[in-house]
């Protein structure tokens, strides 16, 4: 899910030189609306509810930066984007960023051509069984089948660790999250591989979820992060700070529900001023309104509100905070100051 095959780097790659140049920010403006990419579906992250509106954590950052930008959370038009055609989107001027669980790597950031903004979930590769297959560790699949997205990093990091252990598999190719679903709960793969909290938000769409074992193997690194094209720094500015925004609200105890009065004059703590615009000049340095991250806020609440209302342990995909956390409370999520 946060895996995509490498379409030719040097294809993709073409199209970043040839179509990047444009200020990204003038033509959303000019637009009036944001084109997101997200995935094709996967609850807590992103999916349409049963309105048919987009809801989940990466939706809540295309929502924040449309705040931040355009004034507006609901000015984003979501681009369902597959492993295979997402950075085509994104290369080729189809979608302003892509906020799809992404893992940031050398070749996607160097050979590609893309910009990672930052890091907005820290995860690995895991494993999800049946109970009844009595399975307790991931050492003990020697045989097994497994529902994997071909030409992906999920399935090179399945290779090395079966490599690694000495153990043999025999994989069943997938396209998406929606068709390993179908393919697991059918029992055409005894395993399905890819990122923890996608094996989380999959599981919690079962009829059955207590009937599903998260192995506790965490086989790779996984950051996943939104991102932009190359070339087009003011743009990656503008999403990499929304991002940062969102992240320094939660440490500094800046919420949905006291912005509105903490930004409606300057207090006592300096950077909570420059971060809400009552001082200093940031939004500017953006080309952006003095308001531009108390919009953000305002659009869905702080990084950990975020969290909690889509993917927390209080939802049905039940994830922890754990490396997520803020820094000042053992995790790895961490901003640059606003000064």
């Amino acid at each position: 899910m946060n895996k995509s095959v490498f379409l030719g780097a040097l294809t993709v790659a073409g199209i970043v030189a040839s179509g990047a140049s444009a200020a990204t920010l003038d033509e959303v403006k000019a637009r009036g609306k944001l084109n997101c990419g997200v995935t094709t579906g996967l609850v807590g992250f992103a999916a349409p509810d049963a309105n048919g509106k987009w809801e989940g954590f990466d939706v809540g950052v295309c929502r924040a930066v449309a705040a931040a930008v355009l004034g507006d959370p609901n000015a984003v038009e979501f681009v369902p984007t597959t492993g295979k055609t997402r950075f085509t989107a994104l290369a080729s001027g189809e979608i302003d960023m892509l906020a799809r669980n992404t893992t940031w790597t050398f070749s996607r950031d160097v050979d590609l051509k893309f910009t990672f903004v930052g890091v907005n979930y820290y995860d690995g590769q895991g494993f999800m069984v049946p109970k009844e297959l009595g399975v307790s560790s991931a050492k003990e699949l020697d045989g097994a089948t497994v529902c994997i997205q071909t030409g992906t990093t999920t399935e090179l990091n399945l290779a090395d660790y079966f490599r690694a252990n000495n153990i043999s598999y025999e994989p069943v190719p997938i396209e998406t999250n929606s068709e390993a679903q179908q393919q697991y709960l059918a029992g055409a793969c005894d395993v399905y591989t890819t990122d923890a909290s996608g094996l989380a938000s999959t599981r919690a769409t079962f009829e059955n979820p207590g009937d599903h074992v998260l192995l506790p193997e965490i086989v790779s690194k996984e950051p996943l992060g939104p991102l932009v094209r190359h070339g087009d720094d003011e743009w990656g500015d503008i999403v990499r700070w929304t991002l940062n925004a969102l992240i320094t609200a939660e440490e500094l105890g800046v919420s949905s529900a006291n912005v509105a009065d903490l930004s409606a004059e300057a207090g006592d703590n300096p950077e909570v001023n420059r971060l809400l615009g009552t001082e200093g000049n940031l939004g500017e340095m953006l080309g952006l309104s003095a308001d531009w991250a108390k919009n953000a806020i305002v659009a869905g609440g702080n990084y950990g509100e975020i969290f909690e209302k889509t993917i927390g342990e209080k939802t049905p995909i039940g994830l922890a905070r754990g490396l997520n956390a803020q820094w000042t409370d053992g995790g790895l999520i961490y901003s640059p100051p606003f000064r």
